[in-house]
């Protein structure tokens, strides 16, 4: 195996592989920023930042069933019946009996999580504002630009 330490930048290429050359890695890295930004602002809100699409959608259209948030979140059945579940302990939403198919749940959001959906959307504006600092506005709309190409060639995968 080669392992090469490029010159001045700790950084370690193992066989012609730089990480830092990696859009998959960089894109993992961004992601976990992003989370890691919005985590300490939403935690004062009572919400983390695994359960903020889903609160996004419920704000969209409140008394989704959890297949509709599966599909508009897509994320693992397990994950959203997991991240459901806590939201249901936290005070978050609350599930009712669907009217016409007994085996589905509507998810409603409760009055907390409703009120506090001005707050909540100006920390993730907050948090993604301090990851583009430095970018200037052409910047940040050609970045963007290229994130949802590349996210739509991962649904083809």
């Amino acid at each position: 195996m080669m392992i090469v330490l490029l010159q001045n930048t700790g950084i370690l290429a193992i066989m012609g592989f730089n990480r830092m050359d990696s859009a998959a890695y960089l894109a993992n890295q961004m992601a976990k920023g992003f989370a890691r930004s919005l985590q300490q602002r939403a935690a004062g809100l009572g919400f983390s930042p695994g359960q903020f699409p889903i609160l996004l959608e419920l704000w969209s259209e409140d008394g989704l069933t959890q297949k509709q948030l599966l599909e508009r979140v897509d994320i693992e059945q397990a994950t959203m019946a997991n991240t459901l579940s806590r939201m249901e302990r936290d005070g978050l939403v609350e599930r009712r009996p669907h009217p016409s198919d007994k085996r589905a749940q509507l998810v409603f959001l409760t009055g907390k999580a409703a009120a506090m959906q001005t707050e909540a959307v100006q920390a993730a504006m907050a948090a993604d504002k301090e990851l583009f600092r430095g970018f200037r506005t052409f910047e940040r709309e050609l970045l963007l630009e290229y994130i949802r190409r590349i996210l739509e060639n991962a649904k083809h995968l």
